[in-house]
């Protein structure tokens, strides 16, 4: 029997126990009467290693299952399901993160390994055949080959146009003139004896291109006034300045025209004076300066 040392506190601490040899020396010691065991052979006592080595994982399967129920107890699956998601999301925030070291050391003190779970294939990707187009090439301009004539010869100057000629003009140049009013000016020199011509110097300014005078008719309006008569001329414009006079044109009827008012008889129509104010004054242009009357029946 192993003795008890005591110590400071009082309290007695057991000593090492013997080992397993030695207990069964003093068993055999201790009863006399029973005969010695005989000795087993080498078979039975692999049977019986192997035995004892099944025990001992027993054993250690025994422990690992508090461990692994401990483990579970740790992450309420129920309460999680429970509680709302925003107290769950704060809660998982708050959580210790679990070093991996010590979640690979409790795997692998387990005896029991939970099955891994299959991965499902990941969808094969579908593969799309693209088709570039052909890059465009460049368009080749051909030279046209020079013959060998050709070659030494230096390209031609353009042919500048030449300026149009101005118009020659077989009549004298125009002169400037200017005429102001003046009753001197106005004579019994025209065409026409029942009026007075104020000549604007037009004609001899334009070398006979064309005429421009006024004209003050001189009442009374008399028959000889009222002859029917043509003119040929390229061109005769009448400008009424004073007063008013009465007019009729071949195909036209009576005319009426008075301050403001203007017409142009073109060459060659009938027409005649039928009556007019005794202010009356026209301005009368003709081209050209010399023309032909001719009195109409």
């Amino acid at each position: 029997m192993a003795k008890a040392s005591t110590g400071r506190g009082g309290s007695a601490r057991k000593t090492a126990a013997p080992p397993v040899t030695a207990r069964k020396k003093a068993k055999a010691v201790a009863a006399p009467g029973k005969p010695a065991a005989a000795k087993k052979p080498a078979a039975v006592k692999a049977d019986s290693k192997k035995a004892a080595a099944a025990k001992a994982v027993a054993r250690k399967a025994a422990a690992a299952k508090p461990a692994a129920k401990k483990a579970a107890a740790k992450t309420p699956i129920a309460a999680v399901k429970k509680a709302p998601a925003a107290k769950a999301t704060a809660r998982v925030r708050a959580a210790p993160t679990v070093p991996a070291k010590t979640t690979a050391t409790k795997q692998s003190g387990s005896a029991k390994k939970s099955p891994a779970k299959k991965v499902a294939p990941a969808a094969p990707s579908k593969t799309v055949a693209v088709t570039k187009a052909a890059p465009r090439r460049p368009k080749v301009r051909v030279a046209t080959p020079i013959p060998a004539a050709r070659r030494g010869r230096p390209a031609p100057a353009a042919a500048r146009k030449a300026p149009p000629a101005a118009r020659v003009s077989s009549k004298a140049p125009q002169v400037f003139t200017v005429s102001h009013l003046q009753e001197a000016d106005f004579k019994a020199d025209g065409l026409r004896p029942y009026a007075l011509y104020r000549d604007l110097g037009i004609a001899a300014a334009t070398a006979g291109l064309a005429r421009a005078h006024v004209i003050r008719f001189v009442p009374p309006c008399t028959d000889a006034v009222r002859k029917r008569h043509v003119h040929t001329t390229e061109l005769q414009l009448v400008y009424v300045l004073k007063g008013w006079i009465k007019n009729e044109f071949e195909g036209h009827g009576e005319q009426m025209m008075s301050t403001g008012s203007c017409w142009l008889q073109p060459s060659g129509i009938e027409h005649t004076v039928l009556d007019y104010s005794p202010d009356c004054e026209v301005l009368e242009i003709i081209v050209p300066a010399d023309f032909t009357t001719e009195d109409v029946g």
